[in-house]
């Protein structure tokens, strides 16, 4: 293997320990409001239970989240210098921005989220956690338009040629918003809130099946179920299909890989489960005739271009890999469907989920699939871009840093698979103590009465600390 290979295995590595987090950080982060407006409403003691035991959990998925991202910053400096040069002017604004905008609202009221819970009044506590989600939520926002840059560029002229060459922005709003990027935003926010709503119900259908903790994770269940149902429909026939209708307009060839097409034909047929074979260029497996037609166009004689028509005049993306996960993440988000639905059935049905083991098992396998799926999601749109690193500007191998060499990057690779592998372990073992451990007994959590906590802007300020001895 040379640097370039080395190079790109090592950032999808590194991007794909840190996607774990973002996504359950921004669901749960969603779900965490809506404990905190329910609690508001109803005073019922579970829902604070409930907002400290989740709150523990989001704090450790946070913590790595920010301990992985910062890695790929300084990732674009090691392996990656002719490019963080050519889009510098560009890419490192919207990364300075995210910082600005979302680090600091974060940095700023985290604490008072995590440490807050006995110290501020509900509605405050509440003002806290719903900051700091907001800025997860406009830090994806940056990122995803950084990326989407690279998908679908826009508002840029190049200056120079050669390794001198430079992209400079033209336009800011052009560059913020590139033809992708709602498209894009819409899919990772329903995605993550996805993911978020699966790991409260995993964690619930957990402590059911071992009647444990059993009244909060009901309630648990009963709060994210809902959201689940939608959710997944919402991610499947609105986002995904947004996103899928973006990358059939905008990057043909990777659609063509995503689905496996590669004559340019009518009443294309959609393959759920194959393999694509390069030799012969067909693809083989289970296919319902003319699905694919109908889904771009909703018509089952429209034409899709396949990959013959990008043969002889495009260098190709990995198509089979391309094709495999996409299909993985078509596939899984397809079955959360009927599993959400089973799950909503039994609970109407006199509350028969809690009292079903194969129900209560499937969600918390599910827990883990979603993430699969919406890792898998990642690869298909960062793959399917190859051999570009800027689509259609500059290609993966001219972005790599001009002296690196194979053993350096074969060294910093080894040394972050070691410290990744630590990383996760620690982060396994730390989430399941958590779960292990469970919220705290309702009669330890008030050291003081919630009454009595500043619930106001002028209750939180106007109290002094006593200067008696």
């Amino acid at each position: 293997m040379n640097a370039e290979i080395l190079s790109r295995l090592q950032f999808a590595l590194t991007a794909s320990f840190h996607f774990i987090y973002p996504p359950i950080s921004m669901g749960l982060g969603l779900m965490l409001v809506v404990i905190g407006i329910v609690y508001i409403r109803t005073r019922n003691p579970v829902w604070r239970q409930m907002s400290f035991f989740w709150v523990s959990i989001y704090g450790l998925v946070f913590a790595l989240g920010v301990a992985t991202g910062v890695v790929q910053e300084f990732e674009f400096g090691m392996n990656w210098a002719n490019y963080s040069r050519f889009v510098g002017n560009v890419f490192g604004g919207l990364l300075a921005a995210e910082g600005i905008f979302a680090f600091f609202l974060e940095g700023t009221f985290l604490g008072l989220m995590l440490l807050g819970g006995n110290r501020l009044g509900p509605r405050l506590w509440l003002l806290a956690t719903f900051i700091v989600v907001l800025g997860s939520h406009i830090s994806a926002v940056w990122i995803v338009m950084a990326n989407s840059w690279m998908q679908t560029p826009a508002g840029y002229v190049v200056q120079g040629t050669g390794p001198a060459a430079r992209a400079i922005m033209t336009d800011f709003g052009q560059v913020l918003f590139t033809p992708s990027f709602m498209a894009r935003i819409v899919h990772v926010f329903v995605s993550s809130w996805t993911v978020g709503s699966a790991v409260m119900l995993g964690v619930s259908a957990w402590y059911i099946l071992r009647k444990r903790h059993l009244e909060m994770a009901e309630a648990n269940f009963r709060l994210a179920l809902p959201f689940f149902v939608i959710l997944t429909i919402a991610n499947l026939f609105v986002a995904g299909r947004s996103q899928v209708e973006a990358v059939m307009r905008f990057q043909p060839i990777k659609f063509a890989a995503m689905e496996g097409i590669w004559q340019t034909q009518t009443c294309v047929p959609m393959t759920l489960i194959g393999w694509v074979d390069t030799a012969s260029q067909k693809t083989i497996g289970l296919q319902i005739p003319c699905l694919a037609s109908i889904l771009a166009y909703f018509n089952p004689n429209a034409q899709l271009t396949g990959l013959d028509a990008f043969l002889q005049k495009e260098m190709l993306p990995p198509i089979q890999l391309i094709f495999q996960t996409y299909h993985l993440m078509i596939d899984l988000g397809s079955l959360f469907i009927p599993i959400g639905l089973l799950g909503a059935v039994l609970y109407l049905w006199k509350r028969r989920i809690f009292t079903f083991p194969p129900a209560l098992w499937l969600f918390v396998i599910t827990a883990f699939l979603t993430e699969v799926s919406i890792i898998a999601g990642w690869w298909t749109a960062e793959i399917g871009r190859q051999p570009w690193i800027v689509y259609k500007v500059m290609t993966t191998a001219e972005g790599l840093s001009p002296t690196l060499t194979t053993e350096q990057v074969a060294m910093s690779m080894i040394t972050f698979i070691v410290m990744y592998t630590i990383l996760g372990a620690l982060f396994v073992y730390l989430l399941m103590g958590k779960i292990q451990h469970g919220p705290d007994p309702l009669e330890e959590m008030d050291v003081v009465p919630v009454a009595s906590l500043p619930d106001t802007f002028s209750e939180l300020f106007s109290r002094r600390p006593s200067t008696a001895p």
